[in-house]
């Protein structure tokens, strides 16, 4: 973003200063949603302080992930599905447009959209909070990396190994398969950008939150919201980045992975004057959390529609 004072006082956290569930729309089923969504309500305060409700402002569906569950030639299953969990909610945010009677210089914080019109560069970011309780609150974050291992064994034809998985996990140390592994989830990451902005820059202190991808915490009920309970009024010493540095043990605690997703916006003309939707995410994956692949005891399904998004009822 433009580091000058006309534009640099706009460095504002979307779900604090801008109003980010001012910006939220009731959505309607079947046009918004498949027919098998669960919708759930949203609150925000009002400029008198009072909560305002928004009916419908989430839903929740399985769809149809488009993969199969695997492909192998020694028996025919037919059928078989997988599906994936979603989560949607729509904004709806309205543009001013800025008239510039200078010429456009060389240093461009945006791109020119239109006539007078410029999509200046910015980022989105959402941490989702992931209290996962595996078998129990007591838990663990593993994590691994790949090592390579030099063989020094000369009658083997390998040069090197690798010795581990890399992967980041909750595990439950307390717990484990009749092989001996420890059961837990796995954290896939989804679509990630690291802050440009410096670390003693004002907007990334407040929104300190964006310096890792993952975190991990041990359970606070105070503790919900990445960038403190009053973001438009926050310094920066009440968000995720502080509390993370209070040097708590999260070893077989009640502990939480909070995951940070986020792109670097650079607008382009197609997003003028309506940008399209744009989808992100991460999976969850159970890692040694079963004694066998579950799919091997699932039913095959008879053949059905899918329900679909569907303007008309």
């Amino acid at each position: 973003m433009d580091p000058t004072v006309n534009w640099y006082f706009k460095t504002f956290l979307d779900s604090g200063e801008f109003g980010f569930g001012q910006s939220m729309v009731s959505l309607e089923p079947l046009a918004d949603c498949p027919a098998n969504a669960a919708f759930l309500d949203a609150y925000f305060a009002g400029e008198d302080g009072v909560p305002v409700k928004i009916s419908n402002a989430i839903c929740i569906f399985e769809k149809y992930a488009g993969d199969i569950m695997w492909r192998h030639t020694e028996s025919e299953l037919h059928d078989e599905e997988i599906r994936e969990v979603g989560l949607t909610g729509i904004l709806g945010i309205k543009g001013t447009s800025y008239t510039h009677v200078d010429q456009i210089k060389e240093n461009v914080f945006g791109t020119l959209l239109s006539d007078n019109t410029i999509g200046v560069h910015h980022d989105h970011y959402l941490t989702y909070h992931l209290d996962l309780d595996i078998d129990g609150e007591a838990n663990s974050f593993m994590k691994t990396n790949l090592e390579t291992v030099t063989v020094r064994d000369e009658s083997s034809g390998r040069k090197s190994y690798w010795s581990v998985a890399s992967e980041l996990a909750i595990i439950n140390p307390n717990k484990q398969t009749k092989a001996g592994n420890k059961i837990g989830y796995r954290l896939f990451p989804g679509t990630v950008a690291h802050p440009l902005l410096v670390s003693d820059d004002y907007p990334q202190i407040r929104g300190g939150f964006t310096n890792y991808n993952v975190f991990v915490t041990p359970y606070n009920k105070s503790e919900k919201w990445a960038g403190g309970l009053y973001a438009d009024q926050s310094r920066g010493e009440d968000t995720l980045a502080v509390w993370s540095l209070r040097n708590r043990s999260i070893e077989n605690k009640d502990i939480v992975l909070w995951h940070t997703v986020g792109i670097h916006h650079v607008p382009c003309q197609e997003d003028y004057p309506i940008m399209p939707t744009l989808s992100g995410g991460f999976e969850i994956r159970p890692t040694n959390f079963f004694e066998r692949n579950p799919v091997l005891k699932a039913k095959t399904p008879k053949p059905m529609r899918l329900p679909k998004c569907n303007s008309q009822p």
